[in-house]
């Protein structure tokens, strides 16, 4: 496992351009493989456009607790990039006079902003309907002051979505460090002990599952069938949906993809997996994503890549809905990995 991040060790990766030289370079640029904006041309979805704005996602910071393989924020301890008190404050007045209807924290591991909770106080009272924290479970235990967090959660009726990458801790640990199988499950009996997960409750708990190598994910109704019984059987814990989100070859998964000689052979896959059905509810149709330090992104992903939004407005200071909504969506090849299969989004399959 993987101790220190791209950016730390000094990795040709840690560079956005050098990821988007590889994206838009060999197997694309030589013709082998089509470009994804001349893919969803032959559809008339090119250039792509937002729809609705639904979610505003935020990302406080990019420090994590841990490691994991496939990241591609590039997180981890080393990472201190945090979102500040004053462009929180912008985003807070965003969150008040917003049209979007879900509000969702993301990271890095967000808890470990030191004004994360003064933010989600702030935040919940703006009345959003859905407040999404994504949260990678190990953190509940990383610390005793973190111990109170599901307590927190429930006051503040806080939707959490939790990274599982699987319901054995073989497979787990490979992918996101030892022990963190172990203290995900104390975590998410933590929760269900607050009523997270459990049939009919309010208090919403859902898992991410991300493959642990080269591989797309597999059906996400049964997959969600298996861990629900696994986790019940082995461990009485429940909870509400699964999300199959695939791995997208950005920073550490597209080191991992380059070391193993893979890299090739995904994009193949995810090109082969490409749903045209899947392209209209990509969630750049109906995100926009906001970066610790205020700029404006159609994506997490396209955030990581530094892709800036096409448009007058590129930060939460200057933020204007109808400005925003009239863009065109900044593409590149990762984006295959939204379309593969039956797509793929932070909210899980697309089509």
């Amino acid at each position: 496992m993987a101790t220190k991040s791209l950016k730390a060790k000094g990795n040709d990766l840690a560079v956005s351009n050098k990821q988007l030289e590889i994206l838009n370079g060999g197997i694309f640029a030589d013709g082998e493989l089509p470009y994804f904006k001349d893919k969803i041309a032959e559809i008339g979805h090119f250039p792509l456009r937002p729809k609705k704005l639904e979610i505003l996602q935020i990302n406080v910071g990019y420090m994590c607790n841990q490691v994991c393989e496939h990241c591609h924020v590039d997180a981890g301890p080393d990472r201190k990039e945090i979102m500040t008190r004053e462009t929180m404050q912008q985003c807070l007045e965003v969150i008040k006079n917003t049209g979007a209807h879900t509000l969702d924290l993301t990271g890095g591991a967000p808890e470990m902003n030191p004004d994360f909770e003064w933010f989600v106080e702030e935040a919940a009272k703006a009345g959003i309907k859905d407040f999404i924290v994504r949260s990678n479970l190990t953190i509940i235990r990383a610390n005793k002051k973190y111990y109170h967090l599901p307590d927190f959660f429930k006051k503040h009726n806080v939707h959490v979505i939790s990274s599982m990458p699987h319901y054995t801790r073989g497979k787990t640990d490979k992918q996101r460090g030892d022990g963190v199988f172990d203290k995900s499950i104390k975590a998410l009996q933590e929760l269900n002990e607050r009523g997270y997960g459990m049939p009919g409750s309010d208090l919403k708990l859902d898992l991410v599952y991300n493959p642990s190598g080269a591989y797309l994910p597999g059906d996400q109704v049964a997959m969600e069938k298996d861990f629900k019984k696994a986790l019940k059987e082995d461990f009485d814990i429940q909870f509400h949906s699964l999300f199959a989100i695939t791995n997208l070859p950005i920073a550490r998964f597209l080191d991992y993809l380059i070391a193993s000689e893979n890299y090739e052979d995904y994009m193949y896959a995810l090109v082969e997996a490409y749903n045209p059905s899947a392209v209209a509810n990509v969630m750049c149709t109906n995100t926009i994503s906001i970066s610790w330090d205020g700029w404006l992104y159609d994506c997490d992903f396209n955030q990581m890549l530094d892709l800036k939004v096409a448009s007058k407005v590129k930060h939460i200071k200057d933020y204007n809905e109808d400005l925003l909504n009239d863009r065109n969506i900044i593409i590149s090849q990762h984006c295959y990995g939204c379309t593969a299969g039956a797509g793929s989004s932070c909210q899980g399959t697309v089509a």
